[in-house]
């Protein structure tokens, strides 16, 4: 069983160096990069020769790349703001001794978060189970822009241990990441002809929040929890209003 390991970049020079060491363990390491302008590429080769640049053109062309340039049977794919728990590299490590014709396509693997320094275990973010260990002939990218996710043709497991995920370091990156976000769910959504109406705008932000505050026991994570729900309230209006911009402009043309 060979696992090529895989890390998508783009200026990453304060992560990708931990990363690589938290999956030492592999059998290869391939991180491809899109046009970094700090030292991603630089500190990512003391750790492996697979390393490869590719134009950003959008987040599955990327993965498609990505999981191309790996020769192993078998690919892990992990961001470079996240870490393998020991429990998880041994869970990982005892598939190697099983018959690879009885295992299934894919494992999914549960994600915890830091958010505002606190681990967040409600929200809708645990355990976030993530399909991040698959077969590569049995795989395929399909999803929502930008959250393309890997898929199996077979069976799926679960894997004990934990990804561990530092997301952003504060609340102007993750303003900034769910501006950019938003925009690439406006562009799918526009093409698929999603029709948003005014009141749409208004009642669908309140669901998301209600759900992910109530429903989804965000209270129980504090002052991270509201925020976090005010976020997703907010990213659904901007989502919403960016397909309705759209909408508009189109008719002026």
């Amino acid at each position: 069983m060979k696992i090529s390991v895989k890390i998508n970049v783009y200026n990453e020079e304060i992560n990708i160096a931990e990363v690589c060491e938290t999956v030492a363990w592999a059998d290869e390491i391939v991180v491809v990069d899109s046009d970094s302008t700090d030292r991603t590429v630089e500190i990512a080769r003391r750790y492996t020769g697979k390393v490869f640049n590719h134009p950003f053109r959008g987040y599955k062309d990327k993965h498609e790349f990505s999981d191309s340039m790996t020769s192993g049977d078998w690919i892990f794919w992990i961001d470079a703001d996240e870490r393998v728990t020991p429990e998880l590299r041994e869970a990982i490590e005892k598939l190697r001794e099983a018959d690879p014709a009885t295992l299934p396509d894919g494992f999914w693997i549960p994600r915890r978060t830091m958010f505002l320094d606190r681990w967040i275990l409600h929200s809708g973010w645990y355990p976030d189970y993530q399909m991040r260990l698959y077969r590569k002939a049995a795989s395929y990218w399909d999803g929502v822009a930008p959250h393309e996710v890997a898929h199996v043709r077979g069976r799926t497991e679960k894997l004990p241990g934990e990804l561990l995920h530092y997301t952003t370091q504060s609340l102007s990156e993750y303003h900034h990441r769910a501006d950019r976000y938003t925009t690439l769910a406006a562009e799918y959504l526009s093409k698929k002809n999603k029709r948003v109406r005014t009141i749409d705008l208004f009642v669908v932000p309140i669901a998301a929040f209600i759900r992910t505050y109530i429903f989804k026991q965000g209270f129980r994570d504090g002052a991270p929890g509201l925020i976090i729900a005010m976020f997703t309230a907010y990213s659904v209006f901007l989502k919403f209003a960016k397909v309705w911009e759209r909408k508009n402009d189109q008719r002026k043309e």
